[in-house]
């Protein structure tokens, strides 16, 4: 569901939207308020610049949850750019079934499925960093930039490099706990705006 009547969150700002405004394919779901920043290309074209190798065949989903805030040009790249290790080799034959002779319905022979992308609530992904097919981010995640995703990401961690690795914890794990109970960006915009301050400097007894 987009926010009624809104795609850009700010007064002359075109570069930054709510993404869930202007997605239109039904697999992929993003949650409220979750922005998308782009300042090469229209933000609006996110379905065709950002989410790549993304065919119907497969029935992959991109979810993304609530409050996310996701950077120019990060990718998020599903199943059919995984040429399958089963093979011999590493061409794609069955994509090419009327050269070889192979049935079309066999077409996804030519890939390893990895499944759904699946990213949580205040996950923050950085400038053109890249998430694999079959990844999940948790909740409150931080993603670096231009980092290239290819495993879970636990909650509330940061993380970045190629192949992405841990570089630290945001909060130690009883905060990380409270957090995840509290679940705030499922709350009503009364009770955020009430609590908003708190959140923002950091203030977890207040909640």
């Amino acid at each position: 569901m987009s926010i009624p009547g809104k795609t850009y969150p700010r007064t002359g700002d075109t570069q930054t939207i709510y993404l869930n405004a202007v997605i239109t394919n039904p697999n992929i779901k993003i949650g409220d308020y979750t922005i998308y920043n782009d300042f090469i290309n229209n933000p609006i074209d996110f379905e065709k610049n950002n989410v790549l190798y993304h065919y119907p065949i497969n029935q992959d989903q991109l979810i993304i949850g609530k409050f996310c805030s996701i950077a120019c040009g990060a990718k998020f790249v599903f199943t059919s750019a995984n040429h399958t290790l089963k093979s011999l080799s590493t061409y794609p034959f069955p994509l090419f079934w009327e050269e070889y002779g192979l049935e079309q319905k066999a077409v996804t022979q030519a890939w390893d499925k990895k499944g759904d992308i699946v990213i949580g609530n205040d996950v923050w992904i950085g400038y053109e960093a890249v998430i694999m097919s079959g990844v999940h981010i948790g909740d409150g995640a931080i993603i670096g930039t231009r980092a290239v995703v290819t495993k879970d990401v636990e909650p509330y961690t940061i993380v970045g490099g190629v192949p992405a690795k841990l570089i630290k914890k945001r909060f130690d794990d009883e905060t990380i706990k409270r957090l995840q109970s509290l679940c705030w960006w499922d709350w009503n915009k009364q009770q955020l705006r009430e609590k908003l301050n708190d959140i923002m400097c950091g203030k977890i007894d207040q909640l």
